[in-house]
């Protein structure tokens, strides 16, 4: 599914115009990705939640050069989703 459709989907259950949905919608996404950002997890309970996992140094091969690189340590964004978010996903 899209963000597109995503907002299609949500605009025509609410009878919010589309307009003002992908408003919410980007909105929502900004203040999410501002508050990783800033390494503030996002908890939305009965969904899941948002957080940063840190990724230790690590020695890698690129096999093409034949050739040892060392990747730092670095900080990813990750989705941990709720057991009721799993659970319907289960099924």
């Amino acid at each position: 599914m899209t963000k597109a459709e995503i907002v299609s989907e949500i605009a025509s259950k609410t009878n919010i115009d589309k307009n003002t949905v992908q408003a919410v919608v980007e909105k929502f996404m900004d203040t999410v990705k501002m508050s990783l950002a800033a390494d503030e997890p996002v908890y939305l309970r009965g969904f899941g939640s948002f957080i940063i996992k840190e990724r230790a140094a690590k020695t890698a091969r690129n096999i093409s050069k034949g050739v040892t690189i060392q990747i730092p340590a670095h900080k990813i964004p990750a989705f941990k989703p709720c057991k009721t978010f799993v659970g319907v996903v289960k099924k």
